[in-house]
């Protein structure tokens, strides 16, 4: 055959599978309100920066290779603002992006490669599950895995050590891989309008009667609020590459760099002098941490995970002196800032995410203990605290942590209070600590007497709540004039820099699961 004609033939193939599943397929897709596999991809990634790898594939059963351009999910590398990152993208315009032997190779290929390659990881979700008939039959699940039934395949689908940032936006219906992908994922973004799940309710209908919908089962609501699966909801997908963005933009590409340090902003710190006006002089007296947060941290710089998951406690990234940070704190205006089972899951995934990616932890403490009853104890408030100080006695990163006013019982050792392995521990002045808050204390120590007596008493009690006879002792390593927090903070993370290791930790929660 000549040059010419080959190369025909290869512009051929070629513009087959950049026409994706056809045009009547994309222009449904369109009237949905949804971008294309590809579209996506170009909207993500810096201009002309895409490298694609498998776009002739196809399905390898005969007769299908027409019907499947790549066979439904665009695969490759590329640039987010300048940095080189893998990519994966369902394209439900063939067959709903479902899960077969060849799309299997493809996603396998990158996902291994941005490991291997010490880059992070993205994919696009947006799929309809596995592909029928392709996976029906005992030959068929079996060979799914595509190296002949070897189970290295299944491992790395199902398994992995956090070595590179992996993060999935769920675009539209997802199910089966999008969700084990969503599950192993270190940050979830969710579209307003997509539904994530095992399974579609079409399947469930037929198999336990089910009259439930995909957004019952998995749209953002439930996974924001109820599963924590997701880390933020996107209002379209335009905002849900914003966010993926932003994301990056905290993390280092793999475990072995620390993040990116950005120039701090004029202004940073100028309203510390003010900072003792969001805390009430009455100790009991509620008030939003996150205002808090924003006085200590460079302005603009949080960014928050999970907030409306476990909102006793907050979970947010942030940059301090240009340096990216964790922060864990609890929340007073959710419950008095009694931290639930929600807060301990979501303490731990973060704890996960920072240790595994080299990034200082800062614990702001004003807790009276945890949210207990019946309802906790089912929900194994016993499992999750004890989980999360196992969790939290595997973190090898710096952990500052300031009691700025409760820090009560066991729920301060989880929050890495006094001789629970803080690398630096200090209070304000209006830190206080003990067994049990002393309202509550008092109700069950002085319950039978008057309420002026038991107010009396309860004062007296608060006396022995101070944080001076830890500084006495050295269990705390000072009390601080709350306006030089920020100070502090600049100070004390350059101190635990490790220039050994050039801040890099051990990554001893690299294999602890993503999710709860």
């Amino acid at each position: 055959m000549k040059f010419e004609d080959l190369l025909v033939e290869l512009a051929s193939k070629r513009t087959r599978a950049l026409d994706l599943g056809g045009p009547d397929k994309v222009q449904k897709h369109h009237e949905k309100g949804r971008l294309t596999a590809r579209e996506r991809i170009g909207r993500l990634l810096d201009a002309d920066s895409f490298l694609e790898f498998g776009m002739l594939a196809c399905s390898d059963r005969p007769g299908m290779e027409e019907k499947t351009p790549a066979d439904g999910i665009i695969t490759g590398f590329g640039l987010i603002n300048g940095r080189q990152v893998g990519i994966v993208a369902n394209d439900f315009t063939v067959l709903a992006s479902s899960n077969s032997r060849v799309y299997s190779k493809k996603a396998k290929f990158i996902r291994e490669q941005a490991v291997e390659k010490g880059l992070p990881l993205v994919w696009l979700g947006e799929s309809g599950g596995g592909r029928l008939p392709d996976l029906q039959g005992v030959r068929g699940i079996v060979t799914l895995a595509g190296e002949g039934g070897s189970d290295r395949w299944v491992f790395s689908q199902y398994s992995r050590s956090r070595e590179t940032p992996w993060i999935i936006g769920i675009m539209g219906t997802s199910n089966g891989v999008p969700m084990w992908q969503a599950c192993l994922s270190d940050f979830v973004v969710q579209i307003k309008g997509s539904t994530l799940s095992v399974s579609g309710a079409r399947a469930l209908k037929k198999s336990i009667a089910a009259t439930y919908s995909d957004e019952d089962m998995g749209g953002w609501r439930i996974h924001a609020e109820h599963t924590g699966i997701s880390d933020r909801t996107a209002e379209d997908e335009e905002d849900c590459f914003g966010i993926i963005k932003k994301f990056l933009g905290y993390m280092p590409s793999n475990n072995r760099e620390v993040p990116p340090r950005t120039p701090v902003p004029e202004g940073s710190g100028a309203s510390m002098a003010e900072i003792l006006e969001i805390l009430p002089q009455k100790r009991t007296r509620a008030y939003d941490m996150y205002k808090l947060i924003q006085t200590l941290v460079d302005i603009d710089s949080v960014f928050d995970l999970k907030p409306t998951y476990g909102k006793t406690i907050i979970t947010c990234l942030a940059r301090i002196d240009g340096h990216v940070v964790g922060i864990v704190a609890n929340q007073p205006m959710v419950a008095g800032g009694a931290m639930d089972t929600d807060a301990l899951d979501k303490m731990v995934s973060f704890l996960c995410l920072c240790d595994s990616f080299n990034i200082p932890l800062v614990f702001l403490h004003d807790t009276p203990g945890f949210l207990v009853g019946k309802d906790a104890e089912l929900n194994k408030v016993g499992v999750k605290v004890t989980n999360a100080l196992h969790a939290l006695a595997q973190v090898t990163v710096p952990k500052i942590s300031i009691i700025i006013r409760k820090s009560y019982g066991q729920a301060g050792a989880n929050m890495c209070g006094p001789g629970v392995g803080p690398d630096v521990i200090v209070s304000w002045p209006t830190g206080e600590g003990g067994f049990l808050d002393p309202e509550t204390a008092a109700d069950i120590v002085f319950g039978e007497l008057s309420d002026e007596e038991r107010h009396n008493l309860t004062q007296e009690m608060l006396k022995d709540t101070s944080m001076y006879p830890l500084a006495q002792e050295f269990f705390i390593h000072d009390v601080i004039d709350p306006r030089q927090t920020r100070e502090f903070l600049c100070t004390t993370l350059r101190f635990l820099h490790n220039s050994k290791t050039g801040g890099i930790g051990r990554h001893l929660l690299a294999n602890w699961p993503t999710k709860f």
